[in-house]
């Protein structure tokens, strides 16, 4: 079975094989905003860039979440296209499998297409990534594992907007075996995604 070795507070995912085919990463608050509200954090830019190019080298889809405030007679008016946001070098154009998704909410699910385009694609296992630890990549989390995902947040891939908040929203993913999902590093999830692509250049 290929796991994501040193997870927190369980083996990730849970009790079941990692798949490509089921992977998911979803980068978080790549709105302007949430950008600006983010302060600099060039390890955490780097990992999320290290992490989408990992993603679209295993053929895994990333899905980069905009918080995008609409009038509420326009809630329902999901939208996604196929063009990572700005031109930050966290969102490399590679091969197409990089989608925007616009959500109203800090919570990348509410007011969004990202639930029916995760579940269309049947993608359930997920990597949390992004800017807003504490804010749009914990709100985001707890709706999807609400919703019956299994998610991994890479936390030296989130930026935070307020450092005294860090171990706190960890802390809280981790609570009470794992309440939110769990949590590891992105070199664990790069070794494990080699890993599984050397286990199926076998078979």
């Amino acid at each position: 079975m290929t796991t994501v070795d040193d997870t927190t507070p369980y083996a990730w995912p849970y009790g079941d094989d990692l798949a490509f085919d089921r992977l998911a990463l979803v980068v978080c608050g790549t709105d302007q905003r949430s950008l600006s509200a983010t302060p600099s954090d060039a390890t955490a830019e780097a990992n999320i860039d290290r992490l989408c190019r990992a993603a679209d080298d295993h053929g895994v889809p990333t899905y980069f979440v905009r918080h995008t405030p609409v009038q509420h007679d326009r809630v329902r008016r999901h939208r996604t296209d196929d063009r990572p946001p700005g031109s930050s070098s966290t969102h490399p154009v590679g091969s197409g499998r990089e989608h925007t998704i616009d959500s109203v909410g800090i919570d990348g699910f509410y007011g969004s297409a990202l639930d029916a385009v995760l579940r269309a694609d049947g993608r359930d296992q997920l990597l949390l990534a992004g800017f807003g630890l504490e804010t749009t990549v914990h709100s985001t989390l707890r709706t999807a594992n609400d919703a019956g995902y299994e998610c991994l947040t890479v936390v030296d891939a989130c930026g935070v907007i307020d450092e005294t908040c860090r171990s706190g929203a960890i802390s809280s993913i981790e609570m009470s075996g794992g309440i939110f999902g769990a949590v590891g590093v992105t070199d664990s999830v790069l070794a494990a995604l080699g890993h599984l692509t050397n286990r199926s250049d076998q078979t």
